[in-house]
Formats: structure tokens, C-alpha cells, sequence
């Protein structure tokens, strides 16, 4: 004869952590109101409902319509870390998709996880930092970064983050840089980077020497590279065992020389041999930035003298698979051959 049992055990697939999400069109309002609740748990279990929601597109767009954003500044201030650290992990899956970032700058997001910086949960400091590394990768983003006002603080973390944040932070930076250098060099960002090019990580050299390439576009940042001693660092990097240190390394010099006291310092540093043995590169970024580093030294007389005997070098680049490459050859080549 058949018994009616009821188990002990809970359905497969359910985790006790995630509040239950209601069906269809009303699931995001039902968290949005429990993110809402003076009860602990409750918002606890809300957001880790909507930490794997926020993975869609649609379900952010939803999110921001129904009012989460609004709820999610008003728990980045809540005296609970997990509450923190939860809410700031939703922010920075949300700003992994565009749309998650319009509505960043839209409800003026930045302002908020600006407070956390200096959170005492690191782990509520990653999502913070991760959150604007994304929302940087948007040039609207990177430029609402800017207009925050949050450049010195960020240049100043290079010096006393967690090199796993630190990593983030340079990518951050590089981002906001492009758009606005100013904050940055008043801040001493060059001396900073200068010594994260000598760190034993890859990776912070690598993104220490993208970092400087962005600084280096203004002409006051081409001043600096070359007043802190930063050139022959440089030069140094060109023969580093990571491509993508050369490359970026390469790229920094590009900017520095086209100032005739970066010009100098490099060929001072002998910089000519190791960016001629960057031409043979697999990397099409460092091949184009050894050719328009060579440009710039090729603007000297020394450099130019020098790299006479090399013209085969740049002819042979006419027939690079990239386009970029071709047409940076055949300027360095009328500029080399060149005679007053």
C-alpha cells in the first residue's frame, strides 16, 4: 500500500543563501523591495539573488527601471560588510554591460562607490575598483570618472593598495588618462608609475608602462617622463622577457622622444638596438610602436646617422601583414633618408 512521505531534505538546486525570485515580470520588483527590508537576512538573500541576475542585459535594464539602482546606494552604506561586499559585487557585474554603465552615470553611481574606496573589506574594495574599471572602458565613463574628482585618490592607492587591486587601478587609470591627464601629473602619477615599472609582478609592469603611455600623451607628461628619469627605465623594459612589457614600454618611449630632451635621453640610454630588435616582434603593437619610437630618435642627427645603415629593416616592413605597420615604415623611412 502506497504512503504519502514528505522529505526531510530540500529540493535539488536550491540555495538557502538566495531569496526566492518570484516569477516573470515579477521577480526584480519582489528583490528590489526585499533589498528594501529592515530584516538582515532578508537583504542579504536579495542580493545574492541579484548578483546572478545582473549576468543579463535585460534583466539590468529591468533592474534600473524598477529602482535597484537606488536601492543598491543606499545599502553601499550599510553597517554590515557582507551587505557592502554583496552590493558592491552587484555594481560591478551590472557594469560589465553597457547598459549597467549608462545607468552608473545616469544615477550618479560613482559618487557612492566613491566612499568605499577605503572600505575595510577588501574584498568590498576589489568590487569597487572592478566596477570602475569597467565603467572606464566607456570614454563617457572614464570621462565621469575624471569629472568626480577621483584621479588623486585612485594615483594615490598605487601607492598603498594590494598589488591585486593595484593591477585594477592601472587599467582604471590608463582608461581615464586618455581623457584627461592633468589630475594625474599634479598628483605625482609619474613618479608612481616609475616605480611600478621595476616591479617583480608582469602583469603591474605591464599596465604600469600602458599606464604611462596614456600619461605621456600631454606635453606635461612628456616633461615629467623625462624630469623623473623614467626614459632609461624604458629602455631597459624593451628587453624584458614579456612581450607585452616591451610592446607597452615601446609605446611610452614613443611619446616621450617627441620632446627633443626625451629624444636625447633615449639615444643617452642607447635605445636604438633593443627598438630595432622590436621590429622583428610577433606582436604588431610593439613592431608600430618601435617604428614610431625609431621615427622620433630618427628626428636627431645622431639617430638619424645611425639608422641609415638600417633602412633594409624598414623596407622590408612595407610588406607587413598590417596596414598601420606598412604606412609607420614608409614615414620613418622618408624621415631617415632625409637631408637638409
Amino acid at each position: 500500500m502506497a504512503h504519502t512521505r514528505i522529505s526531510m531534505y530540500q529540493p535539488p538546486n536550491i540555495d538557502p543563501t538566495q531569496a526566492a525570485i518570484a516569477y516573470g515580470c515579477r521577480a526584480l520588483p519582489k528583490l528590489n523591495e526585499e533589498l528594501q527590508s529592515e530584516d538582515l537576512l532578508t537583504r542579504q538573500k536579495a542580493l545574492m539573488a541579484l548578483c546572478d541576475l545582473m549576468h543579463d542585459p535585460e534583466h539590468i535594464y529591468v533592474a534600473i527601471g524598477t529602482g535597484c539602482l537606488e536601492s543598491l546606494r543606499v545599502l553601499l552604506k550599510d553597517t554590515n560588510p557582507l551587505v557592502r561586499i554583496k552590493a558592491t559585487e552587484v555594481l560591478s557585474i551590472m557594469a560589465t554591460h553597457n547598459v549597467g554603465r549608462q545607468g552608473f552615470l545616469e544615477h550618479e553611481i560613482i559618487a557612492s562607490l566613491s566612499f568605499l574606496l577605503n572600505d575595510s573589506q577588501m574584498a568590498c574594495r576589489m568590487n569597487t575598483h572592478l566596477a570602475f574599471k569597467h565603467l572606464a572602458q566607456l570614454p563617457s565613463g572614464a570621462l565621469g570618472i575624471v569629472n568626480s574628482g577621483l584621479i588623486p585618490s585612485l594615483v594615490l592607492q598605487l601607492h598603498t593598495e594590494h598589488e591585486s587591486i593595484q593591477e585594477i587601478l592601472l587599467d582604471t587609470l590608463a582608461s581615464c588618462l586618455l581623457e584627461d591627464a592633468n589630475e594625474a601629473l599634479a598628483s605625482r602619477a609619474v613618479p608612481f608609475l616609475k616605480e611600478m615599472l621595476l616591479s617583480h609582478n608582469n602583469n603591474i609592469r605591464t599596465k604600469a608602462a600602458a599606464t604611462l603611455t596614456a600619461v605621456s600623451i600631454p606635453l606635461e607628461g612628456k616633461r615629467q617622463v623625462w624630469q623623473y628619469d623614467v626614459i632609461p627605465i624604458l629602455v631597459h623594459l624593451l628587453r624584458d622577457l614579456v612581450e607585452e612589457v616591451q610592446a607597452n614600454a615601446a609605446g611610452a618611449l614613443m611619446y616621450a622622444t617627441v620632446t627633443t630632451e626625451g629624444k636625447y635621453a633615449a639615444l643617452d640610454a642607447e635605445a636604438i638596438r633593443p627598438l630595432l630588435n622590436l621590429l622583428s616582434s610577433g606582436l604588431t603593437k610593439a613592431r608600430l610602436n618601435a617604428i614610431k619610437a625609431l621615427t622620433m630618435l630618427a628626428e636627431a642627427p645622431e639617430g638619424r646617422k645611425f639608422l641609415q645603415a638600417h633602412v633594409p629593416i624598414f623596407r622590408s616592413l612595407e610588406l607587413d601583414h598590417s596596414e598601420a605597420v606598412r604606412r609607420a615604415a614608409q614615414v620613418a623611412i622618408k624621415v631617415i633618408e632625409w637631408k637638409p
